[in-house]
């Protein structure tokens, strides 16, 4: 979840709400963070207007059957924390700090090689729902061009000590 402006104006308040539409566009990106004060629900449920653009597909591939059922059929606040502890966000931060967070982020990742990291994330994206065999398959087609473009360099300068201990900090 992000902090969500009102769709309709920018000149009416924040709102710290994720909808089922908002926060299917929110978990679109890499990683979601989420302001302590904000929330999600399936507010659609209220007026009888069915999850048809994939709701019900990604919301249960996340949190689980059950738990997507439950928050599908009731319609309840979803709290920030609970988001966290069901995987509906990786990060909880003060209030008006996701974005920071989410900037945070961004520039983390984009220190890193870019071939390599838009394999590894189009590879978690495709192997959702196949087996270990064909998804193992597709990982490593999928990785070749990075391999073979900065892997090989990336392991050599790992063999002569940079980036050890989880040290980043002169990758690049």
């Amino acid at each position: 979840m992000r902090n969500i402006r009102s769709a309709s104006s920018t000149s009416r308040p924040r709102r710290r709400e994720a909808t089922a539409a908002t926060f299917r566009a929110a978990r679109s990106g890499p990683h979601a963070s989420s302001a302590k004060d904000s929330y999600f629900g399936v507010y659609c449920r209220r007026w009888g207007v069915p999850l048809i653009d994939g709701g019900t597909v990604r919301l249960p591939r996340i949190v689980g059957q059950g738990r997507a059922l439950e928050i599908i059929l009731t319609g309840r606040k979803v709290p920030a924390e609970e988001c966290l502890a069901i995987g509906l966000c990786e990060y909880v931060t003060p209030k008006g700090g996701a974005r920071a967070k989410a900037e945070e982020l961004a520039q983390e990742i984009a220190r890193f090689p870019q071939v390599c990291v838009r394999a590894d994330r189009r590879s978690a994206i495709r192997s959702d729902g196949m087996g270990v065999r064909d998804a193992l398959i597709q990982e490593w087609y999928n990785g070749r061009e990075a391999l073979v473009k900065d892997g090989v360099a990336g392991a050599a300068r790992c063999r002569d000590g940079m980036g050890r201990h989880g040290d980043f900090a002169k990758i690049r």
